[in-house]
């Protein structure tokens, strides 16, 4: 296809694509004429995937580049893959910093048997999320975290059985990406109606209609 019908197709204007084949990020197409280049459906599955990174993850081009890179390196590798889609692993693989609260989500995960990355993010941010309750007086532990974990495994069943039928890893992960971090304000949204439900149930007010 031409430059124009890639954009058409993947809903990028033409003179985004024209950078993003200048910063490297978008492969070349097949050259026909002096001016001119042929894109297939490579280019395309890419393309989306460049517009879900730095759109709905909101990466910088730099650091798009670098997922992308990542991805090229492990492109057998469907499970890292989708790690570096959607930020669950570290490019650069650099285990989290340890602190009293980073060895009890270590705890918690051997617990759990889950097989967790050392260098994944969601240990950082769970770590400083304990760290940040406990300066506030609210003690939680990896006992309290335990039954949310379990729960989580159940949403994380739902999410990887929505990608069942893509063969294409660079599809798989786009659609990963989507899902996850396009779902989580509905899942949030669901969580706050599941509450307010609760709290009707257990504490019936006569002057809410």
């Amino acid at each position: 296809m031409r430059i124009s019908e890639l954009s058409r197709r993947s809903g990028v204007s033409v003179t985004t694509i024209k950078y993003y084949l200048r910063e490297g990020l978008l492969q070349p197409g097949r050259q026909t004429a002096a001016t001119q280049a042929e894109y297939d459906g490579l280019h395309l599955r890419r393309l989306r995937l460049i517009r879900a990174l730095t759109g709905v993850r909101g990466l910088s081009v730099s650091t798009t580049r670098e997922v992308l890179d990542a991805l090229a390196e492990h492109a057998g590798d469907t499970h890292r893959l989708l790690g570096l889609a959607l930020g669950s692993l570290r490019v650069d693989d650099e285990p989290a910093e340890e602190t009293p609260e980073a060895a009890e989500v270590s705890a918690l995960v051997e617990e759990l048997g889950w097989d967790v990355h050392e260098s994944a993010p969601a240990r950082a941010t769970l770590a400083e999320t304990l760290s940040s309750l406990r300066s506030l007086g609210v003690p939680l532990d990896r006992r309290t975290l335990l039954p949310y974990a379990r729960l989580a495994e159940r949403t994380a069943t739902l999410d990887l059985d929505q990608l069942d039928g893509f063969t294409d890893p660079l599809e798989a992960a786009e659609r990963a990406l989507l899902l996850t971090v396009l779902l989580e304000p509905a899942l949030m949204a669901l969580r706050r109606m599941a509450q307010e439900n609760e709290s009707a149930r257990r504490h019936p007010s006569q002057d809410l209609p």
